[in-house]
């Protein structure tokens, strides 16, 4: 049955252990969550064993991460995969560590580092009391809506426009995978009896389609399948590299962390929105703990920093499904997926334009929801501010021209990384500058999980 908010299935609703892991397969499938190390791995030179372990330690940090937030610690339906954020500073002390002779060491030791201040920020019960202080509905409305519109050029260019192969190609690939995701969803609106099939599985169907057409024009890259080993262990894990620290390299990725953190509670937000219930106190500070042991996880293996993917809500949104159990099926699915090469290599093979046709839809799905939450707050002139500029600012970073940011402090750098970051930043200090205190403003500031009380 169809709930008030939209959903087929609420985050406690049992799914079959069969459905559950069809679906959480297609949430896997959604993430493209193999681009970040792929990128890191060919800045940091790996060879083709490193590069693979890589990727396999990724997957594997996803898996136990995703089931450690969803079953344990946050306790909503996310996901947790890694962030473009930090590669530009794992680069960076990389190569000032000794690239090849030991500069890994040094990144690995200061990614532990990092994520024990996280873990101490959730246990000391800090986090929470700043989130309620800094981010009512408005401030958490916009930085949903900032989330959504910060990822959209991403799915339009990166995955489209300019990625490898023949534009005019890419965009038929995009658009067939896109239509087919639309028609799927509208058969399951208009035709109630078969909306758990079409809805439920819209993005799997819209994946299947498009790689199949991708594969008809020479698109899919079967070879790297055929090579991949069936089954293999990660082998360049912090074991093999060895741990060192270093203080300068340590206050770079505690920065970094920081704004992961920004990254990640609008991902809660987005979530919270889309199944309509209220994050508690106790889960903010245990999502953070919760964070802190995915990047933990995940530096002891190897891999880079972890963070809350925001794709997931607007599959949820899209499917209508946000329980729990498919979310740990799609840990799961990391797992093997960290064991089995020809599966990682399948899935690391799915051209660009196939993700970027359904990762466009799942960002304005997002933004949406960004939008909902602040179309039940009572707006005022100043209200109406606090949601532009941010917007104005998220875009502005994701179009900043690379020459621009290059010439700025490396600190400024990291932040400018992550546009989601600045829009959150901003509307937290315009709301802070510009609130009046009014009662039109008292509305506006009633922390965004409670804006579902309201009704």
């Amino acid at each position: 049955m169809r709930k008030d908010n939209g959903l087929l299935y609420g985050p406690e609703d049992k799914v079959s252990y069969f459905q559950s892991g069809l679906l959480g397969l297609q949430h896997v499938l959604a993430m493209d969550v193999y681009v970040p190390p792929l990128i890191m791995a060919g800045l940091l030179s790996m060879t083709l064993g490193q590069k693979t372990g890589f990727l396999q330690a990724a997957f594997l940090a996803c898996g136990i991460g995703t089931i450690l937030q969803t079953k344990f610690f946050m306790k909503l339906p996310v996901s947790q995969g890694p962030s473009f954020v930090p590669i530009g500073a794992v680069a960076g002390v990389y190569a000032a560590y000794g690239a090849g002779n030991g500069g890994m060491a040094t990144v690995l030791g200061s990614l532990i580092i990092g994520s024990l201040v996280l873990i101490a920020l959730g246990a000391s019960g800090i986090y929470q009391k700043v989130i309620n202080a800094l981010v009512p509905a408005i401030v958490g409305g916009t930085i949903i809506t900032c989330v959504g519109l910060s990822l959209l050029p991403t799915a339009l260019n990166d995955n489209i426009f300019n990625a490898t192969g023949n534009i005019n190609q890419n965009i038929e690939i995009a658009s067939i995978t896109a239509i087919t995701m639309l028609v799927a969803i509208t058969i399951g609106i208009r035709i109630p009896q078969l909306q758990r099939l079409f809805r439920v599985s819209s993005i799997v169907i819209a994946l299947v389609a498009g790689t199949i057409a991708a594969s008809a024009m020479g698109k899919f890259d079967w070879s790297s399948v055929s090579k991949a080993a069936w089954f293999s262990l990660p082998k360049f894990t912090a074991f093999h590299y060895g741990v060192h620290f270093s203080l300068p390299a340590i206050l770079t990725f505690i920065v970094i962390y920081m704004v992961l953190t920004t990254e990640t509670t609008g991902t809660w937000f987005a979530m919270s929105a889309v199944v309509d219930e209220k994050i508690s106190k106790k889960q903010w500070n245990q999502g953070i703990i919760g964070e802190g042991l995915s990047c933990l996880v995940s530096a002891v293996l190897g891999a880079t920093p972890m963070t809350g993917y925001s794709t997931n809500a607007g599959v949820v949104s899209i499917t209508g499904v946000a329980s729990k159990r498919v979310f740990v099926s799609a840990g799961i699915w990391f797992i093997i997926l960290g064991f089995f090469g020809k599966l990682s290599a399948f899935l690391s093979a799915v051209p660009a334009p196939v993700i970027g046709g359904i990762f466009a839809i799942i960002c304005v799905i997002i933004m949406l929801n960004g939008l909902n939450v602040i179309r039940k707050i009572e707006t005022t002139e100043s209200t109406l501010y606090v949601l532009g500029i941010p917007i104005v600012l998220t875009m502005a970073t994701v179009l900043l021209p690379s020459k621009v940011t290059t010439e700025l402090p490396q600190m400024v750098q990291y932040l400018l990384g992550s546009p989601i970051t600045v829009g959150a930043i901003s509307a937290i200090i315009l709301n802070i500058v510009m609130g009046s205190g009014s009662k039109e403003e008292k509305v506006a500031k009633k922390p965004v999980a409670k804006v579902a009380e309201a009704k």
